[in-house]
């Protein structure tokens, strides 16, 4: 990882956090209206992890992630970000507890530049934590060439980027992020899998919907399988080799 990127100290406490709870979610029901579609989800994430939820199209992954926001309309059961019961929070200060969300449609201030967007976003998060413009930069150069670009103007990968370093300039350490590679090129799918990587060195903590099971695969630590708004697979890394026969059956590897 580039120098520039590295926080020593920032580095050092999220080694010493490494192993704490960063998500917990039990018996989680969530409904649209009157459309049930969530029925007792269970899963966490530890501080510093990398966790795919993998599942067909109407599966209820995206749905778990809009219900984590306070997205869905009525939810029951128990959903904790750190120490914090967020079950009964309103979405605007689920964000506060340092919860960064990127929707599938990316969700791009589209009339304002590149560099706009990056400077809009409000500090959610540990202060710390929030990326400069700088190591946004750095992180993304195809940002910085086109940060006087208006976000029409940018490619789908770069709107992606985007819509991803947006949230990293909050400070929020628990990102969601929904079907971040789905439609781009192979080049720009290599750039982002190097993101995770470097965000995971800088103890972030990610939650991935994910089509692509190959980008996935080797960049996450464990994964969870979803089938009708239940959980019907989880399994760590070490795991998926003996598991690809499940997932042909449930995904169709």
């Amino acid at each position: 990882m580039n120098a520039a990127l590295e926080v020593s100290p920032l580095r050092e406490a999220a080694h010493a956090e490494r192993g704490e709870m960063a998500l917990e979610i039990a018996d989680l029901h969530a409904w649209y209206g009157e459309s049930h579609i969530l029925h007792g989800v269970d899963l966490h994430v530890k501080r510093g992890e990398a966790v795919t939820l993998l599942g067909r199209n109407g599966a209820g992954r995206t749905s778990t992630l809009r219900a984590i926001m306070g997205l869905t309309g009525r939810r029951s059961g128990s959903i904790r970000i750190g120490t914090r019961e967020t079950i009964r929070m309103p979405t605007h200060r689920i964000a506060h507890c340092g919860i960064g969300y990127c929707p599938e449609e990316r969700g791009i201030f589209s009339s304002l530049s590149c560099e706009e967007n990056l400077l809009l976003p409000p500090l959610v998060g540990d202060g710390r934590y929030a990326m400069s413009l700088d190591e946004i930069y750095m992180m993304f150069p195809n940002l910085k060439e086109r940060r006087l670009s208006q976000g029409t103007r940018l490619s789908g990968g770069e709107q992606q980027m985007l819509a991803v370093a947006r949230i990293l300039r909050t400070g929020a350490r628990l990102l969601l992020l929904d079907e971040i590679s789905e439609g781009l090129a192979p080049v720009i799918v290599q750039a982002l899998a190097r993101m995770i990587v470097m965000l995971k060195e800088r103890g972030y903590t990610i939650v991935m919907v994910e089509q692509n099971f190959r980008f996935a695969a080797p960049l996450a630590d464990r994964f969870y399988v979803m089938e009708h708004g239940r959980i019907v697979e989880h399994f760590g890394a070490a795991e998926l080799r003996s598991k690809m026969a499940v997932l042909h059956d449930l995904l169709g590897v």
